[in-house]
């Protein structure tokens, strides 16, 4: 297990077993962070945006793709090497598995010991797809990133979630097929943390109570304030904040609107409590950060 800390951003790189590497990205700073890694055209990537938002950058800059939060995307070539270059916004999280073209043929097909997956067959094969997370995926992610096991079971379990995790992430069905998952009440439980987001985004002006909220969604106080905690990684009010303070910082850049009208559109009465909590998020004030933007 490798862990490489950068400013306020973070990656660790644990060896699940041979084959397959997982690699844990987080960026608590308020700035962006750029994570870099080779890997080789004998790999298969899978990166999932837990929370915040992505930037992949191929070709040497020329090319450069978004993967919001609550987004897989699944990386495949046998023709080039494909470097990871990522850039993640702030308060950002994606955990990555990486994972050997022979491995995965090994999971998927009985016959891979008589037909190489680097075979002619597939010389001018590439894949790649990008696609929402599924509830069930979600689950699983959040329980690898908050593990905290005692160490003597801590390798076991991470090899049996990331073979979950594999398993989801290629469960396919027909059209109109309903998913089949074990994990019905926790897919159930998530979807309703999710629409406790986007509520509170929706009305982050006047955010209703915590009480409030469980209610609305269905959910009781504590499995909404466990839940929102494993998946945004944050509790729900400084989850809010975060959201805030980054609209807010957005609008005053734009040049359109004043420091008073900024404050009330992310629901701050007066002036002066929202300098305050600009200030405890960004160490500065709001005038003062425009003024370093425009020197």
């Amino acid at each position: 297990m490798d862990q490489k800390n950068i400013a306020e951003g973070s990656i660790l790189e644990t060896f699940v077993e041979p084959g397959i590497r997982m690699l844990k990205f987080q960026n608590e700073s308020s700035q962006k962070q750029v994570f870099t890694k080779k890997i080789d055209r004998s790999f298969l990537q899978l990166h999932f945006c837990i929370k915040g938002g992505v930037k992949f950058i191929f070709n040497q800059g020329n090319y450069a793709l978004d993967v919001p939060a609550e987004q897989s995307l699944l990386l495949f070539n046998t023709q080039i090497d494909l470097p990871l270059n990522c850039e993640l916004h702030p308060g950002s999280w994606m955990l990555s598995l990486v994972m050997s073209i022979q491995k995965f043929h090994s999971l998927f097909s009985r016959q891979a010991e008589h037909i190489p997956f680097l075979s002619e067959e597939f010389a001018d094969k590439k894949y790649y797809t990008q696609e929402a997370i599924t509830p069930a995926i979600a689950v699983v992610l959040s329980q690898l990133m908050n593990q905290n096991l005692h160490p003597n079971i801590t390798d076991l379990y991470v090899k049996g979630k990331v073979y979950e995790l594999i398993a989801l992430s290629f469960n396919r069905v027909d059209p109109g097929v309903e998913e089949q998952c074990p994990f019905l009440v926790d897919e159930e439980n998530v979807k309703r943390i999710r629409k406790a987001k986007d509520i509170i985004l929706e009305r982050m002006a006047e955010p209703p109570t915590l009480q409030a909220l469980s209610e609305e969604i269905g959910l009781s106080l504590k499995k909404l304030k466990e839940g929102f905690k494993q998946i945004y990684g944050d509790s729900v009010y400084s989850f809010l904040f975060d959201y805030k303070m980054e609209t807010a910082r957005k609008m005053l850049e734009s040049n359109q609107y004043n420091v008073n009208e900024v404050g009330l559109r992310v629901g701050y009465s007066t002036s002066s409590h929202f300098i305050a909590a600009f200030k405890k998020k960004y160490g500065t004030t709001p005038k003062k950060y425009l003024m370093a933007q425009t020197q």
